[in-house]
C-alpha cells in the first residue's frame, strides 16, 4: 500500500492513547480505535508510521501489528487467549532435558535451572524435570498457578507474551521476559539453546538463520512493547 498520509500525530481519548494520520484517528484492521494504554506506546507506534516512506510496510511496524492483535484478537476473549498461552507450560521446554552428550546437559543446566528456580520462587511452581521426548505430566498445582500467572495480564502484554512463548516454546521463560527477570537476548538465547548449540557443533546453516532473524526481531519487539506499557 503507498503512503497516503503526510502528518501523523499522538491524540488523546477517554479510553486510551491513539493515533491520527492526517487528523483522522488511525482504527485496527477490524476498524475498532487503535488505542493503547501509555503515551510511550502511543508515541512509538507513531514513530512507525512516520517511519513509512513511499510505501506502507507492516512487516517494519511489529509495535503496530502487535496493538492490532491485542485490540481486535485477544480482547473479545483475554480469558481463552491467556489460558492458551499457559498451556505451553504442559510440555514446558525447560524440563526435557538430554541425556548427552554431557556440554549440552551441563549448558541446559546452567541457563534453564535459573530459570526454574526463580519460577518456584515467584509463583511457587514445581515443573517435573525429565530426559527425553516423551511427555510428562506436570503437576496439577503448577499448571493452575501458571493459568493465573498468564490470565493476570491485560491483552497487550498477553500479546507480547505470545511472541514470547511461541518462539522460545516455553511459558517459564515468556513470564521471565515479562517481569524484567531477563531481557530478550537471554529469553532468545534460553529457548534457542539446543538449537544454538547445534549450530556451534555442526556449522552454520543459513535458511535456519534467516528463521532466527525473524523470530528474534519479533521478540525484541516483544519485549519493547513490554517496556513500553
Amino acid at each position: 500500500m503507498k503512503r497516503f498520509y503526510k502528518a501523523v500525530t499522538t491524540i488523546e481519548h477517554p479510553e486510551g492513547h491513539g493515533l491520527a494520520l492526517d487528523g483522522r484517528p488511525v482504527k485496527t484492521p477490524a476498524r475498532l480505535p487503535l488505542l493503547v494504554p501509555t503515551a510511550q506506546l502511543a508515541q512509538a507506534i507513531a514513530d512507525e508510521w512516520r517511519a513509512q516512506e513511499q510505501e506502507i510496510r507492516p512487516e517494519t511496524m511489529p509495535l503496530t501489528g502487535l496493538a492490532n492483535a491485542a485490540i481486535d484478537r485477544i480482547a473479545p476473549d483475554t480469558a481463552t487467549f491467556a489460558a492458551g498461552l499457559a498451556a505451553f507450560a504442559e510440555s514446558e521446554l525447560l524440563a526435557y532435558r538430554a541425556e548427552f552428550p554431557d556440554d549440552l546437559v551441563a549448558r541446559q543446566a546452567a541457563v534453564w535451572d535459573p530459570l526454574l528456580a526463580w519460577a518456584r520462587q515467584r509463583y511457587d511452581v514445581a515443573f517435573t524435570v525429565t530426559t527425553g521426548i516423551l511427555h510428562k505430566p506436570q503437576p496439577a498445582a503448577t499448571l493452575a498457578r501458571m493459568l493465573a500467572a498468564f490470565a493476570a495480564y491485560d491483552p497487550f502484554r498477553l500479546a507480547a507474551l505470545n511472541h514470547a512463548v511461541t518462539i522460545s516454546g516455553s511459558a517459564v521463560i515468556a513470564l521471565a521476559l515479562a517481569e524484567a527477570h531477563i531481557d530478550a537476548d537471554q529469553a532468545w538465547h534460553a529457548g534457542q539453546l539446543d538449537e544454538l548449540w547445534q549450530t556451534e557443533k555442526w556449522g552454520r546453516d543459513p535458511l535456519v538463520e534467516a528463521g532466527w532473524a525473524d523470530k528474534r526481531k519479533s521478540l525484541d519487539a516483544a519485549e519493547r512493547l513490554l517496556r513500553l506499557l
